[in-house]
């Protein structure tokens, strides 16, 4: 049996060989991520009760907004700096990530003026359409995890620099640790203290981002000091370049925000921070999934970056038919779920919320469906060729809020996740023709770009 693990994780290409490793690593973390995520759902909610929960959850979800901030520069420096790598130019791939770590840390200044100013002039409790009561406790919530997002922003240049050099496995062991630490702490608190949002987004918020920062530390010293940033490697001109990729995954970002992100606040504003927490739940479910296949999509991005750079078209092809697999594995997988939700949903919550059969069914497609968009997103993005993707989002982006606001008042949370599964079709649907063009070197206009 040893030997046949072994046999397999060395078969293939340096690349294959790699990803093998990574998914297998990150499959373990990700496991254990799982299990703390689940544990700490009901602790949350028995510490600030339902509907906290539910304004946390919206009031987080409106916080992540705020990533556009970074203007599409880690979704573009990833890619650079995998070409640069993959072409042998380390000088140049230093200078990616000192550049862009200045920028982000000017942006960041920006964006936290701009946070005290407009939290000043909002009044959460009407636009979340909850009780005055929670007005004032919001305030300070937000700023603390606005400011905690931004710093975020800049540290994550690290993890993403991992990602790049084709190791998301150190990055997702970064990540579970500062995952293990808030949960410890959110169950101490729920001994020591009563109930506070604030406390939680000290430490949702402010823990994750603080082991980031040390790990960063203690990395750029040893095994990635040849990319520690240093001024005297900040290249400004260098901008453009990471922009002119970087522009588009911004406008994808953005546009992506404004149709899945704004679905927690149609549903607070339309049925009530309760049912907020109900499909959340519901979707956090089914993301388990979700999450499995990320874990195994996540080192082919920047694999696709090296191989589209080296125009490797065969081992393109042939694992693009190999990740295909995955959605066709997830269908009975997701059947099952639904089979046995209430079960789980029993086990895991008691009877902390209930959640609807109909929530339950609507969130599965939907996250079926997201699987199948995300299979030829990541593959795409590894490429750069991101302008059908930038149109397709742009264009639902436009309109997402009042169908989905329409839809949610008249048919509840299966009528909101009407739009978002359409999105995630016609990005399986046009993902796959674009890759095959990319793939077969025939792809012309706005399929080559």
């Amino acid at each position: 049996m040893k030997s046949k693990i072994l046999f397999f994780l060395n078969e293939g290409s340096s690349r294959t060989i790699m990803a093998k490793k990574n998914i297998i690593i990150s499959f373990i973390l990700k496991g254990i991520s799982i299990l703390i995520s689940l544990q700490v759902v009901p602790i949350t909610i028995h510490y600030v009760n339902s509907t906290r929960y539910g304004i946390w959850l919206t009031l987080s979800s409106l916080v992540s907004w705020l990533s556009f901030f970074d203007i599409g520069l880690t979704h573009g420096f990833r890619n650079r700096f995998a070409e640069s790598k993959a072409l042998g130019n380390i000088e140049q791939a230093r200078v990616y990530v000192s550049t862009t770590y200045a920028v982000l840390f000017i942006l960041f200044i920006a964006f936290s003026c701009l946070m005290i100013l407009l939290n000043t002039f909002l009044n959460w409790s009407d636009l979340l359409n909850i009780n005055q009561m929670y007005s004032k406790e919001l305030n300070h919530v937000f700023l603390i995890v606005a400011v905690f997002f931004g710093i975020n922003i800049v540290a994550s240049v690290f993890t993403t620099m991992l990602v790049a050099d084709q190791r998301p496995a150190v990055a997702s062991f970064i990540q579970v640790i500062g995952q293990s630490l808030s949960f410890a702490i959110v169950y101490i608190l729920t001994k020591l203290t009563t109930g506070s949002l604030l406390n939680l987004a000290l430490v949702f918020s402010g823990i994750p981002v603080l082991v980031i920062i040390l790990s960063s530390v203690i990395l750029y010293k040893t095994k990635y000091k040849t990319y520690a940033p240093q001024l005297k490697l900040v290249k400004f001109s260098f901008v453009k370049s990471i922009l002119g990729l970087g522009g588009q995954f911004f406008v994808i970002t953005t546009s992506m925000l404004l149709i899945f992100q704004l679905m927690n606040v149609i549903i607070s504003r339309v049925e009530g921070p309760e049912v907020v927490t109900q499909y959340n739940l519901a979707y956090r479910y089914f993301n388990a999934l979700l999450m499995v296949v990320v874990i195994v999509l996540n080192p082919f991005w920047s694999a696709f970056t090296d191989a589209y750079a080296k125009k490797d078209y065969v081992w393109m092809r042939r694992t693009k038919e190999r990740l295909e697999l995955l959605w066709i594995f997830s269908i009975p997988i997701i059947g099952m779920m639904v089979w046995a939700s209430n079960l789980f949903y029993g086990f895991w919550l008691g009877h902390l919320v209930e959640i609807p059969l109909e929530t339950t069914v609507a969130v599965s497609v939907y996250v079926l469906f997201q699987i199948l968009g995300n299979i030829y997103m990541y593959m795409i993005n590894g490429t750069g060729k991101v302008r059908i993707q930038l149109i397709i989002y742009a264009c639902f982006a436009i309109v997402a809020y009042p169908v989905m606001s329409c839809m949610c008042d008249r048919w509840g949370i299966t009528g909101l996740l009407v739009l978002p599964t359409v999105v995630y079709i016609l990005q399986g649907i046009i993902g796959r023709i674009q890759l095959r063009r990319l793939i077969d070197n025939r792809a012309v206009g706005v399929w080559n770009k």
